[in-house]
């Protein structure tokens, strides 16, 4: 080819060619590299190994706790909560069968076959608190084959302690009972008297919750509630019964203290009314009723687009409220947690790895997964007893009182 002259330009087809041997020549090389060096190919192999080979679903009452085997050693626990904890071993049990030979790092894909799974049953509280137990030993197994905390697999700890209640710096206070639907001054005033003796018990740097617990009928809930707005009280929680969200509209319209709720809603399809129609100013989302720590993470995103933090609801045991400790850590909006330590519900059942300070704060949870150790004889103790028994509430005229 003479100097002057250019090299002719590459046919498209040349570099096609040209770009396929590239592309060969940088496989050849991450094979060179081998697996050892790939972190990806590595966390897919030592999961896609890993099924689940057996549950344990255990009463004790009033609580009902899961263990779910896998067949590289590797044990998760949950706590079903709050229904009847035979008919929620019985229910486990029959889930299982969706859940056996499967891949328990999954768990998206598993709460839904779980939650879908019958058109029937799907959304009630009998499934989804069983649901919400095995959710929770998912996540654990998954903690414990990475070696990190839940919260570490959730996006990370967006705070390093967590505020808790009842402690000396913050307490929730209840009614004292189911009340009618209109109270005279004497029994609204007895109300009163009791956030008011609570306020200088506790002074002004305490926080103080008023529970509702469903049980004062809107006309009374709204003599009361304007009559306590000098207490600075946080927020009045449960002002009804779950379900119609109208009531809630109507209440927001004429109380000026903060309402929270939603302890007894289910799923982000539960929760969604409140925030769409501005009813409430906290969500109190329950580890235990909403489907486990899978949709309390998603409801918490959900209440984040609309500004409203969340204070979970919690009278789980240590195993429990763990699980929604590691939710709390990892979450932008959060206001408070509750919680009864020392646990009162299952004594001995399970070690917690966090503590509570002076201030009313908790620790991050520490250890893999949960970060819980349960006590598998004292679990098989704590099952020799049966308590549940139907509540009664029946008023003076003979009628049912909702509590």
């Amino acid at each position: 080819m003479p100097s002057n002259e250019k090299p002719p330009a590459p046919s498209r087809r040349g570099m096609l060619a040209g770009m396929g041997t590239m592309a060969a020549a940088q496989a050849l090389l991450q094979d060179t590299l081998g697996a050892q060096t790939n972190p990806a190919a590595n966390v897919a192999d030592r999961a896609s190994a890993l099924r689940i080979t057996k549950l344990t679903a255990v009463p004790a009452d009033p609580k009902c706790i899961v263990k779910l085997e896998t067949n590289q050693g590797i044990t998760g626990w949950g706590e079903i909560s709050n229904i009847i904890p035979d008919v929620a071993q019985a229910l486990a049990n029959r889930i299982f069968e969706l859940l056996d030979g499967q891949n328990p790092t999954r768990i998206e894909h598993l709460w839904q076959l779980m939650y879908r799974a019958h058109r029937n049953l799907r959304g009630g509280p009998f499934m989804v608190h069983t649901i919400s137990g095995i959710d929770m030993a998912l996540w654990d197994i998954a903690g414990k084959v990475w070696n990190t905390p839940v919260y570490r697999l959730l996006g990370g700890p967006t705070r390093d302690r967590i505020r808790v209640y009842h402690t000396d710096k913050a307490r929730k206070i209840g009614t004292g009972g189911p009340h009618p639907f209109s109270g005279t001054p004497s029994e609204v005033q007895a109300l009163v008297d009791r956030v008011k003796a609570t306020r200088e018990k506790m002074g002004k740097d305490a926080a103080i919750m008023f529970d509702a617990h469903c049980s004062m009928p809107p006309p009374l809930l709204i003599q009361f509630a304007n009559a306590i707005e000098s207490y600075d009280v946080l927020w009045i929680e449960e002002a009804a019964v779950y379900g119609n969200i109208e009531i809630f509209k109507r209440l927001k319209q004429q109380i000026r203290v903060p309402l929270a709720t939603g302890e007894k809603d289910r799923t982000i399809w539960g929760v969604i009314p409140y925030l769409t129609e501005n009813a409430i100013d906290i969500l109190q989302p329950d580890c235990g009723f909403v489907g486990g720590i899978t949709q309390m993470k998603k409801i918490a995103a959900l209440a984040e687009t609309f500004y409203v933090p969340l204070a979970p609801h919690c009278t789980m045991t240590t195993l429990g409220m763990t699980a929604s400790l590691h939710v709390a850590a990892s979450i932008p909006l959060f206001l408070i947690h509750e919680g009864y330590p020392p646990d009162d519900r299952l004594p001995g059942l399970a070690k917690r790895t966090w503590t509570l300070d002076r201030d009313g704060y908790v620790s991050l949870p520490e250890g893999p997964g949960l970060g819980v150790e349960v006590d598998e004889r004292q679990l098989a103790e704590l099952s020799k007893t049966r308590k549940f028994e139907w509540p009664k509430h029946i008023a003076p005229d003979g009628s049912v009182f909702d509590y």
